[in-house]
């Protein structure tokens, strides 16, 4: 199949196209879902095709198959060709790239245990020993348990001579309890809601979560929600947990430094920016102590590959730099347009779909400490962790978000448990009020595998590395 592909750009090429890449993509992905003990979803699926991008008269073609032959190549190169030339006759004709050297080689991610090759019959004890482990609570009605895992090679060829071949091996899982008293209902989730937490490794990654070891405790704090306090409404200093920051992240910090974004191209589904080109290296985001990087190299990271789907290298940029907003994460189409090159974070969620930039592991970078040290040296505030809900309007500026617990702190001790926890800021105001993020040794890069983006709509997998940190005058809870 290299060899068709790369006849085919070079058919291409000479036919005088400005650019044209192809992609050959095979896909294998497993879910696993137990509740209650009862498996609900056992699903292995295979998916296998090639894409053709062309940019001709300064407009893009695309055009895809799973009909792996040499004619069918031939048939959509043509129409990527076709599609391009049609684009340039009604105004599309304005795209142009970045610079970038050719490269050959290729990439896989280290793996102890390919999830692949493990037992079904492992994967179902440790799910059912979960989902055991939270009923011993009697007020769990339900207790989830899941896994996923992807196995993904990708071969990219392009009219200037780049061949790069790549597997990745993505796995993870998680836990839920939901506990129920009349009308109220509390869910508990471990390592993280939202079936769990994902990185660039082998089964051993899942195994080390230890998800039965830790089902009994996540069922008990889902019953004790139900008997706890609800969160306070008032303007205090808020403690947050690793997996609540990380969505907050993802949603205040990861989104808004698309360039794609800021240029309107997702204003009618996901709308665009509050960081326009005007505010680069001008507008303090946050203190000083923050600082965020967009890091496609760190070790394990959902975001973690060796190429984007353009051949550009995997890299680490700065996107908050002591506070201030610094870089966007960009492709060779939009990164010209600001006098810069790309820094390698286009990518499609399958062979038939165009790349988009798209988040890779966008991290807060630690400082020192510990969690416990900061709310010892909280004399008042509300601590939070793991997402319930979340909402932010158009620009990444207002936003509310929802979290499964939160416990009360008074003179650096915690007091009670919190339900129904609920906090709004406005993005560079809220980060402007971190004033302390703990060290290396609280640092965990979170998986993301879901994070939607595109019409037509594809998932993301990105990662979100951060320490529990602090943040000061913010609205907690439900004003009445």
């Amino acid at each position: 199949m290299k060899e068709i592909l790369k006849e085919a750009m070079n058919e291409l090429k000479r036919r005088g196209v400005d650019y044209a890449d192809a992609r050959r993509v095979r896909t294998l992905s497993e879910i696993l879902v137990m509740k209650n003990g009862v498996l609900e979803t056992a699903s292995l699926n295979e998916s296998e095709g090639f894409g053709v991008r062309v940019l001709n008269g300064g407009a893009w073609g695309f055009s895809s198959s799973s009909e792996m032959t040499a004619d069918k190549v031939r048939e959509v190169a043509d129409r990527a060709l076709s599609i391009s030339k049609a684009s340039a006759k009604v105004g599309g004709g304005t795209v142009l790239l970045d610079g970038q050297r050719a490269v050959t080689d290729t990439y896989r991610n280290e793996v102890e245990e390919d999830p692949f090759e493990v037992p079904l019959s492992d994967k179902l004890s440790i799910l059912e020993a979960s989902c055991a482990g939270m009923a011993r609570t009697d007020d769990v009605k339900f207790a989830t348990a899941s896994m996923m895992n992807w196995k993904n090679e990708k071969l990219f060829v392009s009219t200037e001579g780049s061949e790069i071949e790549q597997t990745i091996i993505e796995a993870g899982g998680g836990i839920a309890a939901t506990a129920m008293d009349g009308d109220d209902r509390q869910t508990r989730s471990y390592p993280a809601s939202f079936r769990g937490d994902y990185a660039t490794q082998g089964f051993e990654f899942t195994r080390s979560l230890d998800l039965a070891g830790h089902a009994e405790q996540t069922g008990r704090e889902a019953a004790e929600l139900l008997r706890a306090d609800e969160c306070p409404a008032r303007n205090t200093t808020l403690i947050m947990g690793g997996t609540q920051l990380a969505l907050q992240v993802h949603e205040s910090c990861g989104h808004p430094i698309e360039l794609d974004r800021v240029f309107g191209t997702e204003a009618s589904y996901a709308g665009t920016s509050f960081l326009t080109v005007e505010k680069l290296k001008e507008l303090r985001y946050g203190s000083e102590i923050v600082n965020i990087v967009a890091d496609a190299t760190v070790p394990g990271g959902l975001g973690t590959f060796g190429y984007d789907d353009e051949g550009v290298p995997g890299q680490r940029t700065d996107i908050v730099k002591d506070g201030m907003f610094v870089g966007y994460i960009m492709s060779r189409e939009t990164a010209p347009r600001i006098g810069l090159r790309s820094n390698g974070t286009m990518r499609a969620d399958g062979w038939n779909r165009i790349p988009l930039v798209r988040m890779t592991n966008i991290n807060l970078l630690p400082r020192e400490g510990t969690l416990e040290e900061i709310i010892a040296d909280t004399k008042d505030g509300i601590f939070v962790d793991s997402n319930k809900s979340w909402s932010i309007d158009q620009r990444r500026i207002n936003f509310q978000f929802g979290c499964e617990i939160g416990w009360e702190i008074k003179n650096g001790k915690r007091v009670r448990m919190l339900k129904n926890p609920v906090y709004t800021g406005i993005t560079p105001e809220f980060w402007g009020g971190c004033d302390a993020i703990a060290g290396p040794e609280e640092w965990h890069v979170w998986g993301i595998p879901s994070c939607g983006k595109g019409e037509p709509g594809q998932s993301a997998h990105v990662g979100h590395g951060v320490s529990p940190s602090r943040f000061r005058n913010v609205e907690v809870g439900v004003r009445k």
